[in-house]
């Protein structure tokens, strides 16, 4: 039985029913495809690729998007928008445009919700990406089976108890596999709403009260999720450069802008940034590749050694050499008050050598959305990621694109 008080599951089902993408939205939604697809298309050959096989293909083709943590993000949310998104359109739907749709739409619920959760939820620990990812994949799955915004609003329901996932399982497996059981959880809430499963929409309410956000933001006539004159993903996507945290783009960018640094004379390397930009970097002295990418001292030596952090930088083998254990340790970090989100502020690196200090300062990483990433250097991206492959990626469409991936990602 339907409830008759409308709220956040309501809104956010009508406006995912109602929406008609505008040009910039398409726009969007076709670089996110080329940009998720190849970065699946690169962790084909990661080592937890195996441990992938178990899961449906949603979670499977979730858990390649995100493993390598070279996925775009919605940084007023803190979520991998596209990592869920995209996946789920694809493996649920007839293609085309109504795949493209349902990405748009489950998109704009992800980073509506993950924008009410607030960076109080993210901060306390919780991994936002899954959190808002399975209600947000539920709307996505809804769409592309073309329920309307009542069953939809069921399926949002019936995904909240799977919305969980925390930050202690940066640097594990677990990070990827829990992003994927989000996504496997909208599709699955999905299809018992079009099966008629009963769901009250309010324990979306419920739920949010309970995990620290705040519905009434999103709630009512004149709501961001009531307006169809928004962009689909208010704020837009940024696009990572280097394959690692969020968090690590902006210093590893920073260092950039250096001469090459002889790492035998470094002696200290000094690094000032708001705390708030320093919430994932949990690992400060790794083990491990997947570690390395959420530590800032690993960052930070991976820039100096490697010059453009890659794939082999966060490797096992890559994170154990000495020289980067010597110059981790030479890392010391000033956290300054302020901030709500992982581009508070800006980063100041200042490295003491034998000859003398060098300085890096920088507000915008490079694919941030106010520095948005060009045409040519989302190519180069396939390029890394793909190799000869990139060309085919390139042309990828809604439409095509599940095909391919079940050819190319095939176990």
């Amino acid at each position: 039985m339907e409830t008759a008080t409308a709220g956040l599951a309501d809104e956010l089902a009508r406006w995912a029913t109602e929406l008609e993408p505008s040009e910039d939205d398409l726009a969007l939604a076709h670089r996110s495809l080329l940009d998720t697809v190849a970065v699946m298309f690169a962790a084909r050959a990661h080592p937890l690729a195996g441990l992938f096989g178990q899961l449906t293909e949603a979670g499977r083709w979730t858990a390649l998007a995100h493993v390598l943590d070279y996925d775009d993000l919605h940084l007023p949310s803190t979520t991998h928008i596209s990592a869920v998104c995209v996946p789920v359109a694809l493996s649920s739907g007839a293609g085309g445009a109504d795949s493209e749709r349902a990405y748009l739409a489950g998109a704009g619920v992800m980073a509506r919700l993950g924008t009410a959760l607030g960076w109080r939820h993210y901060s306390a620990g919780w991994h936002a990406t899954c959190t808002a990812g399975a209600p947000a994949a539920a709307a996505t799955a809804a769409i592309v089976r073309g329920l309307g915004a009542d069953a939809t609003a069921r399926a949002i329901a019936l995904a909240i108890p799977a919305a969980g996932g925390v930050q202690r399982a940066f640097g594990t497996a677990a990070k990827s596999l829990q992003v994927a059981f989000a996504a496997e959880a909208g599709v699955r809430a999905a299809a018992l709403a079009d099966a008629g499963a009963s769901a009250d929409p309010l324990a979306l309410e419920q739920w949010m009260e309970l995990v620290g956000g705040d519905a009434s933001a999103l709630v009512g006539g004149d709501a961001e999720a009531s307006s169809p004159d928004t962009p689909a993903v208010p704020g837009g996507l940024a696009i990572k450069p280097f394959p690692c945290c969020y968090a690590l783009q902006r210093p590893i960018a920073a260092l950039q802008s250096l001469e090459p640094v002889p790492i035998d004379r470094v002696r200290r390397i000094g690094v000032r940034t708001p705390g708030a930009s320093l919430a994932p970097l949990i690992h400060h002295s790794p083990a491990t590749g997947l570690e390395g990418k959420f530590s800032l001292e690993y960052g930070i030596a991976a820039a100096l050694l490697d010059g453009r952090p890659g794939f082999d930088s966060f490797s096992d083998a890559a994170v154990q050499r000495p020289d980067a254990a010597r110059l981790m340790r030479a890392v010391e970090v000033a956290a300054t008050d302020g901030g709500d989100h992982l581009l508070t502020g800006g980063v100041e690196i200042e490295i003491d050598t034998e000859d003398g200090t060098v300085r890096a300062v920088l507000t915008l990483p490079p694919g941030a959305p106010e520095r948005p990433t060009t045409d040519g250097e989302l190519r180069a991206k396939l390029e890394v990621c793909a190799g000869p492959e990139a060309d085919q990626i390139a042309e990828l469409s809604f439409e095509s694109a599940a095909a391919w991936l079940r050819s190319s990602l095939a176990v």
